[in-house]
Parts: C-alpha cells; sequence; structure tokens
C-alpha cells in the first residue's frame, strides 16, 4: 500500500515532525555521535539540522504545500536519490517530496551523511509500516523511472552521461550572496553571521559572498559578528582558515582578518571555507542587475531589502531555514514529481 491521501500523509509527517523537534534518547544518541564519523556534523550542526526538518514538518505548512499539488500519481514511480553529504540532512527534503507524492524513493546515501538520514527513515516507518515499501536504500542505482541528483558541477557532467535519458533534475554548485546596504543595524549584521558559519559555511544556502556599497566600512560588520568566533576553535574550520590566510600573506594579497574569518574582495560567488569574498556595487540597480546576469549560480539572495533579483531573497540569519515550498535551484520538485 502506498501513501497517497493528502491528510494522512499530513498526520504521518506532522508526526515525525513532533518526534524530530523533541529527539528522544536514541535519536539524541545517533546526533551527538555523529562527529566520530564526520568532524564536521558536530552535536550542534546535527541539532540544529534535525530541529529544523521537525520544524518544517508542521500541520498548517504540510496542508499548505501539499494543497498547491491536485494530482499524486495513481502508479507508483521509482524515483533515484543521490544524495548530497555536505550539511547534515541536507537530501531530506527531496525524499519527503518523494514521499508525498505516492512514489518510491531510491536512496542513494553519501558517504558523508549516511546514519542520520537513514534513522530518521527508520522513525518514520515505525510511524508508518507502509512506508517501508516506499523507502529503499541502495548502493547503486538500477531500475528506476526518474532521477534527483545533486552534487558539483564535475559530477553533473557524470549525472548527465548517466541519467540524461529519463527525467531528471540534476543540481551544479551553487552559493548565496548578501547584499547589504550600509544602513543594517548591529543585530541584523549579527543575524548575517548566521548566514555565513551556521554548518561552517559548507552549505549551498550559507552565504559566501557579500555585495556592498563602494567605500563601505568593514568595522561594524567584523564588531557585530564577533560572538561566532568560538568557531575558529573546530580543527578542521580552523586549518582552512590558517591555510588560506597563509596562501594571502604568501601571495600579498589584500584581505581583512579578525581571527577567525578572512574578507577579500574577489567576484567570484563561490569562497574558499573561512573566507568570505564581497564585490562593490554603484548603485543598487546596479547590484540587482548582476544578481539577475548570475541567478543560475545563486541559491538564495540574503537582504534586509526588498529585492526582485531572480532568486529566493530572505532577511539575514535566515537562508538555513527554508520552508518546504523553498526549492533547491528554483526548481519545483513536488510538480516535477506529481506530472511524472
Amino acid at each position: 500500500m502506498m501513501l497517497t491521501d493528502k491528510n494522512y500523509i499530513i498526520k504521518v509527517f506532522t508526526t515525525l515532525g513532533q518526534r524530530l523537534s523533541l529527539p528522544d534518547e536514541t535519536l539524541s544518541a545517533v546526533i551527538n555521535n555523529e562527529h566520530y564519523h564526520n568532524a564536521w556534523f558536530t552535536q550542534v550542526s546535527v541539532m540544529q539540522a534535525v530541529k529544523a526538518a521537525g520544524k518544517m514538518l508542521n500541520e498548517d505548512d504540510l496542508t499548505t504545500w501539499l494543497n498547491k499539488y491536485n494530482h499524486l500519481p495513481h502508479s507508483p514511480k521509482k524515483i533515484g536519490l543521490i544524495l548530497a553529504g555536505n550539511i547534515p540532512m541536507v537530501g531530506f527534503h527531496d525524499i519527503i517530496c518523494v514521499l508525498a507524492t505516492g512514489n518510491i524513493a531510491l536512496i542513494k546515501l553519501s558517504s558523508q551523511d549516511s546514519r542520520l538520514i537513514r534513522h530518521v527513515m527508520q522513525m518514520l516507518i515505525d510511524i508508518e509500516p507502509a512506508l517501508a515499501e516506499q523507502i529503499v536504500f541502495t548502493e547503486r542505482l538500477e531500475n528506476f523511472d526518474a532521477v534527483i541528483a545533486t552534487g558539483s558541477n564535475n559530477t553533473s557532467r557524470y549525472f548527465d552521461y548517466y541519467f540524461g535519458k529519463v527525467p531528471n533534475i540534476i543540481r551544479k554548485n551553487r552559493n548565496s550572496v548578501a547584499v547589504i546596504s550600509g544602513y543594517e543595524s548591529k543585530e541584523e549584521l549579527n543575524k548575517l553571521g548566521y548566514d555565513i558559519f551556521d554548518y561552517f559555511g559548507l552549505g549551498c544556502r550559507n552565504v559566501s559572498s557579500l555585495m556592498v556599497p563602494l567605500e563601505y566600512d568593514f568595522i561594524p560588520f567584523f564588531e557585530a559578528i564577533e560572538e561566532y568566533y568560538p568557531i575558529g576553535d573546530h580543527h578542521k574550520y580552523h586549518n582552512n582558515y590558517d591555510y588560506n590566510k597563509a596562501i594571502y600573506l604568501v601571495n600579498r594579497d589584500k584581505h581583512l582578518d579578525n581571527g577567525f574569518l578572512l574578507i577579500k574582495e574577489d567576484e567570484r560567488l563561490a569562497s574558499p571555507l573561512a573566507v568570505v569574498f564581497y564585490q562593490y556595487y554603484d548603485t543598487l540597480d546596479s547590484a540587482v542587475d548582476t544578481l539577475k546576469n548570475r541567478s543560475e549560480d545563486i541559491q538564495v539572495v540574503v537582504s534586509q531589502m526588498q529585492l526582485e533579483t531572480g532568486n529566493q531573497v530572505v532577511p539575514f540569519g535566515q537562508s538555513q531555514h527554508p520552508q518546504l515550498w523553498d526549492y533547491a535551484d528554483g526548481i519545483d520538485t513536488m510538480q516535477f514529481l506529481s506530472n511524472l
């Protein structure tokens, strides 16, 4: 039996959301032990990801989300999912979309995040055993009707080659950009710190590039984010900070440094870890034009201003809090799955 009744799907997912929001002893043990397998998956980061998923799965939002889609497939399709592992549970939303549309999820986990999602899916099966028919973990994708694959620009070529003959969503590298007016309060700039430092900056929704007005003074920005200095105590993050700082010093590259973050003028969107690039803009209109021209490389724009950029725009501090209808790369995963 496949789950195709919207009201029942909402009930099941809401129950999971409640259990993720208040982790029991078993889930807490998984959360607390992840850093032994992946040093980036600290207790704080994993707990944040789990609770964000729990918050996402609330009855009101699930109802709003599912009511947008009138058609659920009568005969389930097998959807191959190749999940990323850069931040905890990053592939969770794709799985939820497949299950919500009554399809079968053939899940190829990332080696970087192979335990947490497996445990959460077992929690879902415990809530509704019928979902065991829709959740299949595999090391090799075979006999699939469609594919959703998340990777880098390099792996996307591989994905195109192997999966190009079936309906697919193939995601490449994207980065997020913050647009600063120069009139932000200390509190607003402090919230921008979450967009930069959550999950150590490893997510595509993390800000890796700043757009700032000419003659922008970075001192208030550095003062506002000072409380994030403990991130520099993480050994892998600190190693990246030290490495990039050494490169800039040896090459005599102009940069700013507050002891745990390097700021460098560069028009590229993707910055190295522990580095944020910035570029100046003359007028807000010119900044928006730049963003529109690069919209296919941008995941999220973060700003306190109302901007029409062609990408999702969220306030400071909200880049890592997507809602159910905030789809990666702006591609409606539910519509794709519903139309198969």
